[in-house]
């Protein structure tokens, strides 16, 4: 099953970590963009279709500005992106420029991913790069990012392009070989996972114990990554990016790294662009009944079911669904405000009708609206 997963995917997104690919003191290092240009080209030629997300352009712009530390300020983050963009931009032509391949530059942020209309936009763009055999380069656009419109780290970004290309598979490239057993670096005997076929709670606390020795981003948001990937039905490889070699060697033999292995039962696009990329606008907390309902009938929500609200929230925005116990185990779009909701919640239709008058739609989210998680 894992060698299959590896070596016939076609359309694959690579992350790459901004660790792998410059530092503070040395700015970018063109010699590793290089090397995995060169592994990144042995893939297209077996026919893969490659998209690239990649960090870098902060680091690089540091280095550029001369600053001595990380930028606190959002503005000089900001101009440190805008400077460094270009360059990293101009190390991946320069890379794969020798290798007779283009590349392309695309800079989303949140709002492109949540605005459906952008979303496709974005992603007929994708098809018609890869259709002219053109490497696209992604990252976010950090130069006007700010935080209600930040995809967040590029874990995150990679699982969204994932999502956006309708890739096959999403490579993680990291610092470290995939999950271990335990923390490798305090346990020596710690053993490498190479195949998780279901990401369980004992799996997510590995990750949990693993983020404390990767620094930002670590473990805990790779598998967040896979997991929300694996709900669409792509499986997700964690590999050590610092081995020269390794990648196109996995993707060949079907050898190294992590795999976690993607749901068979995959969500549409819709659904996952609902579930995973919309960022809830307010919560509904309900009784036991309307979950059973939801996630064991399939049916839609009720105002009956409804025991709180917790807004502010319009007509169509997405919105969380919480059992009793408060675990979050749906997200839909609803067809009613939160302010009135709030008044409508634990009656039923009938009593609806008597007291508000016929309303446009019965349900509060229509099952083709609502996701289970």
């Amino acid at each position: 099953m894992r060698d299959t997963v590896l070596t016939q995917a076609t359309r694959i997104v690579i992350k790459i970590g901004s660790s792998l690919i410059a530092s503070r003191a040395e700015g970018l290092r063109p010699d590793r963009i290089e090397r995995l240009a060169d592994e990144i080209a042995t893939l297209k030629k077996q026919g893969r279709e490659i998209l690239i997300v990649s960090s870098g352009a902060i680091v690089s712009g540091i280095k550029k500005l001369q600053l001595k530390e990380y930028p606190k300020n959002l503005p000089v983050k900001q101009a440190a992106a805008a400077v460094g963009q270009s360059r990293l931009m101009w190390a991946y032509e320069k890379a794969f420029e020798r290798l007779s391949t283009q590349v392309a530059q695309i800079l989303l942020t949140h709002q492109d991913l949540e605005d459906r209309r952008r979303f496709l936009n974005a992603r007929h763009t994708l098809s018609a790069l890869i259709d002219f055999g053109i490497v696209p380069i992604i990252n976010e656009n950090d130069t006007v990012a700010v935080d209600e419109i930040r995809v967040g780290d590029n874990d995150t970004l990679a699982s969204e392009v994932a999502h956006l290309a309708d890739a096959d598979l999403l490579v993680i490239l990291s610092d470290v070989d995939g999950l271990y057993t335990e923390d490798p670096r305090k346990n020596p005997s710690a053993t490498l996972i190479p195949f998780i076929p279901a990401i369980t709670d004992d799996i997510e606390r590995l990750a949990g114990v693993s983020s404390t020795f990767e620094g930002t981003g670590g473990m805990a948001t790779k598998l967040r990554a896979a997991k929300k990937v694996g709900q669409y039905g792509i499986s997700t490889l964690i590999l050590n990016g610092e081995r020269a070699g390794l990648l196109a060697t996995a993707l060949t033999t079907g050898t190294g790294g992590s795999l976690f292995l993607a749901k068979e039962r995959r969500l549409n696009s819709r659904k996952h662009w609902i579930a995973f990329t919309l960022r809830p606008r307010g919560q509904l907390h309900l009784d036991q009944g309307a979950v059973d309902a939801l996630a064991q009938r399939g049916k839609s929500l009720l105002a009956s079911g409804i025991r709180r609200v917790i807004g502010p929230f319009d007509v169509g925005d997405p919105v969380s669904c919480f059992d009793p116990d408060g675990k979050e185990f749906a997200k839909g779009l609803v067809n009613v405000s939160s302010e009135l909701l709030d008044r409508m919640k634990g009656l039923k239709t009938s009593v609806i009708q008597e007291q508000f008058g016929s309303q446009e739609y019965e349900e509060v989210i229509h099952r083709d609206n609502l996701v289970i998680l």
